[in-house]
């Protein structure tokens, strides 16, 4: 799947909007808790949720890391083309 997001690109988040299949999260990491990463939410899992990248063969996500806990849900670019990101449902 080409990727929904480019390095640039700038997003409003939703911190306290529940995750569904398919929607683009920021996510933190237990085994990482200072990175933050922006990747597709698959399924719920009871740790947190387990994400993916959309350039699946250059992504480090909960194939690597794990479930993931979801700070928030991306639903608009607001720069470079601003819109409605495109989602995905699993």
């Amino acid at each position: 799947m080409t990727p929904a997001l480019a390095e640039g690109d700038i997003v409003l988040v939703r911190s306290r909007a529940a995750p569904r299949p398919g929607d683009v999260v920021l996510v933190c990491w237990p085994a990482r808790p200072a990175q933050l990463s922006v990747k597709r939410a698959a399924w719920p899992e009871e740790d947190g949720w387990y994400v993916l990248g959309d350039n699946g063969l250059d992504s480090t996500d909960s194939r690597h890391l794990g479930p993931a806990r979801v700070l928030g849900v991306a639903r608009w670019r607001l720069w470079p083309r601003p819109g409605r990101i495109p989602g995905v449902e699993w």
